[in-house]
């Protein structure tokens, strides 16, 4: 997910994808807990994709308080 597809993504949107990733990371960590991943930098991954939708959605709401 790059940025600039994000910013195309609606308020709603974005805080539907924001829900499915912090369950993805949930589910991620408790995996790694019981058994090794085989990539466990996907959390890693995870955990920037959260900080960037929240970011753009920080964005967002900012900008329309500033257009009022």
């Amino acid at each position: 997910m790059k940025a600039t597809e994000l910013r195309e993504l609606t308020v709603k949107e974005l805080k539907e994808r924001i829900e499915n990733e912090r369950n993805l990371l949930i589910k991620q960590k408790l995996n790694h807990a019981i058994s090794p991943l085989d990539n466990p930098l996907r959390i890693k991954d995870t955990r920037r994709n959260i900080a960037r939708l929240l970011t753009v959605l920080q964005q967002k709401k900012l900008s329309e308080i500033s257009n009022d």
